[in-house]
């Protein structure tokens, strides 16, 4: 046997053989960065959708952390700003979730399509894999805008060659049963909802 073999050669020559049973330390967890919004952080840090991911990593044995970058009101021009927080050099995975506050405020399609853009091709650049969460916005600024607005998550992922969750809130948006009193923002079901959507999509590229 190679180990027996081993240890009669190391017993000639005075030395002792390492322990076959001795384990190498594992490696640290790998890191995977949700850049996003108040979507990402509600209804609160802990019942948000990005730590129900994280416990169905943990429930998986996975070793990756998911670190939460979402604020409250952010754009995707906000987003852009903040990238270099998420892109750090431990960062293998970045959760793309910005955009629907460009559509409440009206934001040029053309301006959301390139921030979103921006991020990735940084991202790409430091060997992190994207994954992008598409997003819907009401009418408010005319049916043209929001044709325009839903087409920006497709062409973007496409041209990118990057993963798209197609919708968000699918089945959770105007839901009493997966929202707040908004009606947009998920309570704790909306939010163990969305992990479910995300989850298929961002499962492999965990593996």
């Amino acid at each position: 046997m190679p180990w027996l073999l081993t240890a009669v050669l190391c017993a000639a020559c005075g030395s002792s053989p390492a322990s076959p049973t001795a384990a190498d330390p594992l490696p640290p967890p790998r890191r995977a960065a949700v850049l996003g919004d108040s979507l990402a952080v509600t209804p609160t840090l802990e019942q948000s959708f990005p730590a129900r991911l994280q416990a169905r990593i943990d429930a998986q044995g996975l070793r990756w952390t998911i670190v939460n970058a979402g604020v409250f009101g952010d754009t995707t021009a906000d987003g852009l700003r903040r990238e270099p927080q998420a892109l750090t050099s431990d960062t293998a995975v970045l959760v793309l979730e910005l955009g629907a506050n460009d559509g409440i405020r009206g934001i040029p399609t053309a301006t959301t399509s390139a921030n979103l853009s921006t991020i990735i091709a940084d991202a790409q650049r430091r060997n992190i894999r994207v994954l992008l969460c598409g997003m819907e916005t009401f009418p408010t600024y005319g049916f043209d805008y929001a044709l325009a607005f839903h087409a920006i998550f497709p062409n973007v992922a496409r041209n990118a060659s990057v993963p798209l969750v197609p919708f968000l809130l699918e089945g959770i948006a105007l839901n009493p049963a997966f929202t707040g009193p908004d009606g947009v923002h998920p309570n704790a079901t909306g939010a163990e909802r969305i992990a479910d959507t995300v989850w298929q999509y961002l499962l492999p590229l965990l593996q």
